[in-house]
């Protein structure tokens, strides 16, 4: 019998759940993999013969920063499923864009393919985020300025007409043919009204911007309580709700969906107007940096200031996804997005 006990102690013990679980999936390898590919090409390929500029360390420091990055994390991935299956999924995505920045510097750089005037190897352009970061930080500071303040007055004001033309028959009889005549024509039109209706450059700015919102935002928020079942706000009526209170509580929720894909499309909008806002008399920002460099022919800083507004851009989408995804939890299992 003891020995019988002590078999089962024994396999209890190799039973027993390691601490730590390993696991690899050799997917995580492919962007340092890339990153190290092209770091040995640009340190054993001379530069071209032809090209003048003093040379600098900042491609390959750059390199160097992300492999350590991407090595540390395919191998936090050995140990934690979340960055294993993060990291592996996008993994081909980033390994082609590493390569594809690779062969950029090659036919910059190395090879002198295409003119360097209009294609700057990419050691130029980080060095302008380097030598002229602070600057360009200030001029994004005051571009987010001009977007925010413009974005939200007309993102307000497209939800509030969208829900008066698509809650009241006679608002959508007065105000709808108004919409169509001029929400389609581009908010960069109005320039010369808007210099002469505002003061201020900056004002005006904001003016174009909120109505290149308030466009989409107005026909798909007035579209959606338009689609909303009628069931809804009978049985809303039977329990003794106000006209104000369906509103809320069922016509905007409803139209949720609809609302945010005309916010989604007004931030493309606004993004586009702010560039055309800040080059009609701003003395700052992204887009007269933008404009003023490409004036001197310093085009590393322009496409320093274009990875800005990407960059920028891409963050206020996905925060508005995440905005969306927590407003509307209550609809995954219904809407795929």
């Amino acid at each position: 019998m003891s020995n019988i006990g002590g078999s089962g102690t024994s396999a209890q013990r190799i039973k027993k759940p390691l601490l730590f679980s390993v696991s690899f999936d050799w997917r995580v390898i492919l962007p340092p993999a890339a990153i190290g590919f092209i770091l040995a090409l640009h340190l054993i390929l001379p530069v071209h013969e032809h090209y003048r500029l003093k040379l600098l360390p900042y491609f390959r420091d750059f390199l160097i920063l992300l492999l350590i990055i991407y090595s540390a994390a395919a191998l936090a991935s050995l140990f934690s499923l979340r960055i294993r299956e993060k990291l592996g999924f996008k993994a081909a995505f980033h390994a082609c864009g590493f390569l594809a920045l690779g062969v950029y510097n090659l036919i910059t750089l190395k090879f002198e393919l295409i003119p360097n005037i209009y294609f700057p190897a990419p050691e130029r352009i980080l060095a302008v985020f380097v030598e002229d970061g602070f600057f360009l930080l200030r001029c994004l500071v005051y571009s987010l300025r001009l977007l925010l303040s413009g974005f939200v007055l007309g993102a307000l004001a497209g939800v509030l007409t969208g829900t008066l033309i698509g809650w009241s028959q006679r608002l959508n009889y007065w105000i709808m043919p108004f919409i169509r005549i001029v929400g389609p024509i581009p908010s960069t039109a109005w320039i010369p009204v808007a210099l002469v209706i505002f003061f201020k450059p900056a004002s005006a700015g904001i003016f174009l911007i909120a109505l290149g919102v308030w466009f989409p935002t107005t026909v798909l928020t007035s579209s959606g309580i338009m689609n909303v079942r009628k069931s809804y706000f009978e049985v809303s009526s039977t329990l003794g709700a106000s006209d104000l209170r369906m509103i809320l509580t069922v016509a905007l929720p409803a139209a949720a969906p609809s609302i945010f894909t005309g916010i989604f499309n007004g931030t493309s909008a606004c993004f586009l107007t702010l560039m055309a806002a800040e080059m009609i008399g701003c003395k700052f920002g992204i887009g007269w940096y933008i404009n003023w460099q490409r004036e001197v022919l310093a085009y590393a800083n322009v496409y320093a200031g274009l990875i800005i507004i990407a960059l920028t851009f891409s963050f206020l989408i996905g925060l508005q996804f995440k905005i969306r995804n927590k407003a509307l939890s209550w609809q995954k299992g219904m809407i795929r997005w």
